[in-house]
């Protein structure tokens, strides 16, 4: 009898890189000519380029439903905001899916501020604008030259933050017009138009809060913002004769995912302990640098706090005409339901008339009689609807 056997499974598919391997921009500090370039990285070659976990690059997938953030590794900072995402090392930045067309822009601000060289000094505190608005940190402000991986941040941040004012500012000059559109005229168009305009309302400030919470949190953790040194890390590591947790030198087929995410949750445990003695930089730079952007990111959110309580007022003056349109429909209603019952009791007495029955009233010769009779039904409805209305308008049922 025949035995089949299954080839045992390998854990990766490829030897040469793991997983499919996609297309990163990278941009480095070198101001060469080959300062960018696009590279076809796979999972695998990236965590063994910059020592960062799996979750940590899941992260950086825009089809996952990831929470934004900006995480320091210990060779690498993650930054997945709104409208950036991108791994920064000590001497290159790598952004995924460069042909993005939401993506292109900030490959271009990275190459035009990283790739020749520039040296962006530490921002100043932000300034406020004639308009009361705090205005982006300037360049060279503080006259003392930004590490690398801070200087690929700041970009990362100012098109973060860039974005979604400009989104705002948008929606701010479309909003106005629309919502006082509404309020002159009551119609299915302009309600649609503004249920659409809330809808935007409620996304760019649900990213704009995320932002903005994320750089909170940096700005409250002095841990995290110690983490973020990775040229200070570098220095440290080599004058201490220290080795990062990640072998670059290992072969593809070597590489474990699972245990190496295992061996850094246990490694993260045990420098949380100590990493008050192992490593303690000075984040007065990267402080002054989130505390900008913390405030430029805050005024874009009073922004759309203002505009979403614009529409909430206006919501509330709709909610208002539409109340007095109903009451008017109701009293109206009242008026006629009135009238009805007096003509009502004017033909009982009507009726009343018809009845085969004998009384004086038929033996009559006179036909002033007739009209004499149906004077008198209409003159006693019209008193009793006059006499209605007086107790309407006096008790407060009619205006």
């Amino acid at each position: 009898m025949a035995t089949l056997t299954t080839p045992p499974r390998r854990r990766h598919a490829a030897a040469g890189g793991g997983a499919a391997a996609g297309e990163w921009a990278v941009v480095s500090a070198a101001a060469a000519g080959d300062a960018w370039r696009v590279e076809a990285i796979g999972k695998h070659e990236l965590m063994r380029r910059t020592g960062l976990p799996a979750r940590d690059l899941r992260a950086l997938d825009p089809a996952l439903p990831c929470p934004s953030g900006v995480v320091g590794r210990d060779r690498a900072v993650v930054v997945n905001l709104e409208r950036a995402r991108a791994v920064i090392t000590a001497s290159e930045v790598l952004v995924p899916a460069p042909r993005d067309p939401a993506v292109a822009p900030l490959v271009a601000d990275l190459r035009a501020r990283l790739a020749a060289g520039a040296t962006n000094a530490s921002p100043a505190p932000p300034q406020e604008d004639a308009a009361g608005g705090a205005s982006p940190p300037t360049p060279g402000a503080g006259g003392k030259a930004l590490p690398f991986e801070f200087r690929a941040l700041e970009v990362c941040l100012e098109f973060a933050c860039k974005s979604l004012e400009q989104e705002a500012s948008m929606l701010e000059k479309e909003a106005y017009p629309a919502l006082d559109a509404l309020t002159s005229k009551v119609s299915t168009l302009n309600l649609e138009h503004v249920r659409k305009i809330k809808s935007r309302l409620v996304a760019i400030s649900g990213g704009v809060h995320k932002v903005r919470d994320e750089l909170e949190h940096l700005l409250d953790d002095d841990a995290d913002m110690a983490d973020m040194h990775l040229s200070e890390k570098l220095v440290y590591q080599a004058s201490a004769g220290q080795s990062s947790r990640f072998d670059v030198g290992k072969g593809p087929g070597e590489f474990d995912e699972e245990r190496e995410d295992d061996e850094i949750e246990r490694e993260e445990e045990d420098d949380d302990d100590d990493r008050s003695t192992a490593f303690t930089p000075k984040i007065d730079e990267l402080e002054n640098l989130l505390e900008a952007y913390f405030v430029q990111i805050d005024g874009t959110l009073n922004k759309l706090s203002t505009l979403r309580e614009y529409v909430e007022d206006t919501e509330d003056y709709i909610n208002i005409m539409l109340d007095d349109k109903q009451n008017q429909l109701l009293q109206m209603g009242v008026v006629l339901s009135t009238a009805t019952l007096m003509i009502t009791c004017a033909i009982v007495v009507t009726g009343v008339f018809g009845i085969n029955i004998h009384i004086a009233l038929f033996r009559i010769t006179d036909t002033n009689v007739f009209w004499e009779a149906t004077g008198g039904m209409i003159a006693g409805a019209a008193a009793l609807f006059a006499t209605a209305m007086v107790y309407y308008r006096k008790n407060g049922i009619l205006r």
